[in-house]
């Protein structure tokens, strides 16, 4: 004996089942907004904390070991080396970044990651004040092993009104 299911109940599960296929990729995974912000804010998080072991460690695996970075005032590193010491001599227990709310903006690039604009502000840890504002443009490349940022550019430091 062989058995049948109605045909109007056969179309209703196909036309459900094509919409579950259907779905946009950003119902399942996080937007690529969201995963930028999110990586920033970690990558940033073990910035702000470098003093502490092993945080200027963590903080260095956001970073292709090719990274530049270029800083207006600052000048430009070549490679993640360079960038951590500088990090190390001249942020760790000093100060910490902070993004301003509603600045950040991500863009995607074709087959290879993401821009990610945005202003930051730094306050030293000692008097609390954040008294530094500067724009920052990061480069995101997406690779199997996951996000680094390939380069940095920090520019436009004026005083925080």
């Amino acid at each position: 004996m062989r058995f049948c299911l109605p045909r109007p109940f056969l179309s209703v599960c196909a036309v459900l089942a094509g919409s579950a296929f259907a779905m946009p990729a950003s119902a399942a995974e996080p937007t690529l907004e969201a995963t930028i912000v999110a990586l920033d804010a970690k990558a940033f998080d073990a910035f702000n904390h470098c003093a502490e072991a092993g945080r200027l460690q963590e903080h260095a695996t956001y970073f292709a070991p090719d990274v530049e970075f270029y800083h207006d005032q600052g000048g430009v590193t070549w490679n993640r080396d360079a960038m951590l010491a500088n990090t190390q001599q001249h942020v760790c227990g000093k100060f910490r970044r902070e993004i301003v709310a509603g600045s950040q903006r991500v863009y995607p690039i074709k087959d290879f990651g993401a821009i990610e604009q945005g202003a930051h502000r730094f306050c030293q840890f000692d008097t609390g004040s954040c008294d530094g504002l500067a724009d920052f443009t990061i480069i995101w490349k997406h690779n199997p092993a996951g996000w680094q940022m390939t380069r940095v550019l920090s520019y436009g430091h004026r005083e925080n009104k």
